[in-house]
């Protein structure tokens, strides 16, 4: 079965932090941090619905004005998440141009903007165009804990890690899969339609298996209707995978507190793409900048149990080196080198 998500790195691996995930079946992407953008032709930016920032750090979040040009003057609204303070953050960088042009405006952009703290969204603010990206107050939605973005096919997860400054991770996980057999469709009649949403639908809700169903369609002018149970068209044309589950991890010390979030995090992840700044043989530096070490990045990814570590965010000090960081956290990662337990981060 295809995976919800086509996701690739914004950058080369010496580059700054950025994943792209490309939602297959609809015209949108996710955009996991904001530095530099220029790779992904506007096209592609503007296909973004929603970007997670992990922290304000300058390489985390510049690209957010590459963004905002690519997508002015359009009919969407993009949606932005990051640590405390992050609403403040986005009204200063609007509030930083000067938009006379563009007040009342039919063609009205919006920026939603909230912030994550603990374990839930705790404040949140729109910007429009019509009103010169001016504040609005709103409410932050009433998500469960720890989520931060939650539809019908998927949900994002958070949780925040010690970089000096709260520092955002994320997994995007897909709620059960559900692809139809079309062989089995041809078998039956059945035609495809707008009706397999509505079946699909009812299976994530959990309707009972006698819930009478109708298919109908029309082919030649002519409309056709059939009944049948919902638990007949589940065992004939419905097949169920576990949804596939991506994390993204940067910008952490190697600490008790934070290695215990991100396996929870992690944890059973088909890819998890994580920082490997420096080498281990550095690890008093890695500790003193608050980033992992290639053995500790590996080791973290071994704990949780995850099927692929994609290791990313070289510090370019090993400049021609990368095979090197990658040989460190593949030997980490199949249990061949051993990293200290991490100690507990200062009060």
């Amino acid at each position: 079965m295809a995976g919800l998500v086509d996701p690739r790195l914004v950058n080369d691996p010496f580059g700054d932090a950025g994943l792209y995930l490309d939602l297959r079946f609809s015209k949108r992407a996710l955009l996991f941090d904001l530095g530099d953008v220029q790779r992904l032709p506007p096209r592609q930016l503007r296909r973004v619905s929603h970007v997670f920032v992990s922290h304000a750090h300058i390489d985390h979040f510049y690209g957010f004005d590459r963004l905002l040009l690519v997508c002015l003057g359009r009919p969407m609204r993009l949606e932005l998440l990051g640590p405390p303070g992050f609403v403040d953050r986005v009204e200063h960088k609007l509030s930083a141009y000067t938009w006379n042009l563009i007040s009342g405006n039919e063609t009205d952009f919006v920026i939603s903007a909230r912030e994550f703290e603990g374990d839930l969204l705790t404040a949140a603010a729109e910007f429009h165009t019509r009103d010169a990206f001016a504040r609005r107050p709103v409410v932050p939605p009433p998500l469960p804990k720890g989520v931060v973005l939650d539809e019908k096919e998927f949900r994002v997860r958070a949780v925040t890690l010690d970089h000096r400054t709260p520092c955002l991770a994320f997994a995007l996980e897909q709620k059960l899969r559900i692809n139809v057999w079309k062989d089995r469709l041809q078998r039956l009649g059945l035609p495809v339609g707008p009706w397999l949403n509505d079946l699909k639908a009812a299976v994530r809700r959990g309707d009972p298996d006698e819930t009478r169903f109708t298919v109908s369609w029309t082919a030649k002018g002519e409309r056709s209707e059939r009944q049948t149970s919902l638990g007949d068209l589940k065992t004939e044309i419905l097949r169920f995978a576990p949804g596939e589950k991506l994390a993204y991890v940067v910008d952490a010390l190697y600490s008790e507190e934070n290695a215990a979030r991100i396996i929870d995090l992690a944890r059973g992840a088909d890819r998890l793409f994580i920082e490997a700044v420096f080498l281990d043989q550095d690890a008093p530096i890695a500790a003193r900048k608050f980033h992992l070490t290639a053995t500790q990045a590996g080791a973290l990814a071994r704990r949780a149990g995850v099927k692929r570590v994609v290791p990313f965010h070289f510090s370019a000090r090993y400049l021609g080196r990368e095979d090197e960081i990658r040989r460190e956290v593949d030997r980490a990662f199949a249990g061949r080198a051993s990293v200290g337990m991490p100690p507990p981060s200062s009060p």
